[in-house]
């Protein structure tokens, strides 16, 4: 696997062009909705179920995406969410109506925790008119915009899946990094050291990874931070343009959150997909403790 990075086309201001914009906020989708599609990607780890929230309330025309069986494989080799199988995830996003000229927009509750994750899979395959609802479905019912209930069930999309278009690494890859770059750890700063690990059978962190949680990309408000401070956050973590960067987390859900904030500061990083879970699966990577 590599660690490069995928150049992106002409620039604007903010390093993104119109097309590959990480985000969008609420009032703009009300404008663009009718000819976007819409993926609700709403998740918990320990659930309750996101259809089961989809069914409650959605964006109108939204489609549900299920994190666990569409934008993972399955578990085991690779870790709790390794990358799903090209062929698979073309058929998922297929069924969801997305083609290849779509603008695709994907939200989840609030933070984009979940909602990177399917924006980072259609980038890593190959999409790039994908832009996720920066504040989620709090931004917009916040924003006094409606929500339907009825469970959509668009006419097939031709999507086709080009894997390789965003960066990754492997065990072997986090390891040189966590030594010859910057390896960021996006998990809680307690798991981190240790001291809890609710999910994966060993507790602790890479050794040389440097603990940087999702939660201080966004606000308050479940919105990401503006490009400057987060430029500013990952400076002082030693991540900038000029290092190699890759991040993990615990299974490479949240860990796409950080690339997504790496992105917004104009930073180019890989992700380890199958992250902790994954690093822990062989005994004989060195695990670390402590700050």
């Amino acid at each position: 696997m590599s660690s490069g990075h995928t150049p992106l086309p002409e620039r604007d201001g903010r390093g993104h062009t119109d097309d590959v914009r990480p985000l969008i906020d609420a009032r703009s989708l009300a404008r663009v909705r009718a000819d976007a599609v819409i993926l609700d990607v709403r998740w918990r780890l320990a659930g309750p179920p996101g259809r089961e929230s989809y069914r409650a309330g959605h964006v109108p025309g939204a489609v549900f995406v299920d994190l666990d069986t569409e934008l993972a494989g399955p578990p085991g080799r690779g870790g709790r969410h390794p990358l799903p199988a090209p062929e698979a995830f073309q058929e998922a996003m297929r069924r969801a109506g997305v083609s290849r000229g779509s603008l695709v927009v994907v939200y989840d509750d609030a933070d984009a925790t979940s909602a990177a994750r399917a924006w980072w899979c259609l980038r890593y395959f190959g999409h790039e008119r994908v832009r996720v609802l920066d504040g989620g479905l709090n931004a917009w019912t916040r924003a006094g915009l409606p929500v339907e209930t009825d469970e959509r069930h668009p006419a097939p999309g031709d999507f086709t899946a080009r894997p390789g278009c965003l960066p990754v690494v492997d065990a072997d890859g986090a390891a040189v990094l966590a030594k010859a770059g910057v390896l960021l750890d996006a998990r809680a700063a307690e798991r981190f050291r240790g001291e809890v690990e609710p999910v994966d059978p060993v507790a602790g962190h890479i050794p040389g990874a440097v603990n940087a949680p999702t939660w201080a990309n966004v606000g308050g408000d479940g919105r990401f931070l503006a490009p400057g401070v987060l430029r500013e956050r990952f400076a002082a973590l030693g991540a900038t343009d000029a290092a190699d960067i890759a991040v993990y987390c615990g299974s490479g859900v949240t860990a796409a959150h950080e690339v997504l904030a790496l992105t917004l500061a104009g930073v180019p990083a890989a992700l380890y997909p199958g992250s902790w879970s994954d690093w822990v699966r062989d005994p004989a990577h060195p695990v670390a403790t402590g700050g």
